[in-house]
């Protein structure tokens, strides 16, 4: 039977390195507590985030940044699709991501954020949250490098000023969704590392190596953790990035929206993904990889 791991980033790091590694290997996916985000603060961007959502449609539609792969701002209901589905996934979402001053080269890759006015706090409480999901996924990676046999620091260089998107996801209530339609078909998430904030509520799902689909539900405030297929390709495997989906509900609860908040952790736009152990794919740089993806999920 597949069992996740419950770790607390609070344990000392050789502790928390040896439970991610046995339950990144088995599973790609990990459940984190005492992760230092503040619940204050998750709380204040869940408003903000709720807030937007609420708008009228031709409101937050104006919003949309066509042309960026959906790499800032709003992406509608109905556009992102999974990477072989036959129909779009039931769910939007709007991208806060790094900003970068002008001029620099990174620049090309990580556009300037775009702020909803109608919605006071959003940008302050986006920014706050970015931070500390930053420090989380430091600590995580320290973990890793460790569990890997590698020297601590090792993943710091290729996160710096990185190319993190934290995602606002809404799903809303299942009016007349199209038949086959799910909340989020089955897939891989392309970054480093996946750290979700809001899967408290029953839906996402990884698919285990023995191919049965396996629930994962955090409590209440702790994290789900998952290996993306970045990771996975600068490991040759060694780390998997995992299959997963968010089902339909049923009764009540398919009336109702649901929201989470995932912090898609990235390499640097130029960091050349280089496998570290035998048996790898051909290098290429993070930026190359993400369009090649981008193009697969009818985002570019």
């Amino acid at each position: 039977m597949t069992q996740l791991a419950a770790i607390s980033l609070a344990d000392p790091i050789n502790l928390v390195a040896k439970r991610l590694s046995q339950s990144f290997t088995q599973t790609g996916f990990a459940i984190v507590s005492d992760h230092g985000i503040d619940h204050a603060l998750i709380a204040r961007a869940q408003l903000a985030m709720e807030a937007f959502f609420a708008l009228p449609d031709n409101v937050k539609r104006a919003y949309h940044q066509s042309g960026q792969g959906g790499a800032r701002g709003y992406t509608p209901f109905g556009m992102e699709q999974a990477k072989d589905a036959a129909i779009h996934d039931l769910k939007e979402f709007w991208h806060v991501g790094r900003d970068v001053p002008a001029g620099d080269p990174l620049a090309t890759s990580m556009p300037p954020n775009i702020w909803p006015s109608e919605v006071p706090d959003f940008r302050a409480a986006s920014e706050a949250l970015f931070a500390a999901f930053e420090q989380a996924g430091a600590r995580l990676l320290e973990a890793i490098a460790l569990g890997l046999g590698l020297k601590s620091g090792f993943f710091m260089p290729s996160v710096a000023n990185g190319n993190s998107v934290l995602r606002y996801l809404h799903y809303p209530p299942l009016h007349d969704a199209p038949q086959g339609a799910i909340r989020a078909a089955p897939h891989e998430d392309i970054n480093t590392i996946t750290l979700l904030l809001g899967a408290e509520e029953a839906g996402l799902e990884l698919l285990s190596r023995d191919g049965a689909w396996v629930p994962v539900q955090p409590l209440q405030g702790a994290m789900a953790v998952n290996i993306g297929d970045m990771l996975q390709r600068l490991t040759a495997g060694r780390l998997p990035s995992t299959t997963h989906r968010v089902v339909n509900p049923a009764g009540e609860a398919a009336q109702r929206s649901r929201y989470s908040m995932p912090f898609f952790l990235h390499f640097r736009s130029d960091y050349l993904i280089d496998p570290i152990f035998d048996g790898g794919e051909p290098p290429i740089t993070a930026d190359n990889y993400l369009q090649e993806r981008l193009r697969e999920i009818k985002l570019a």
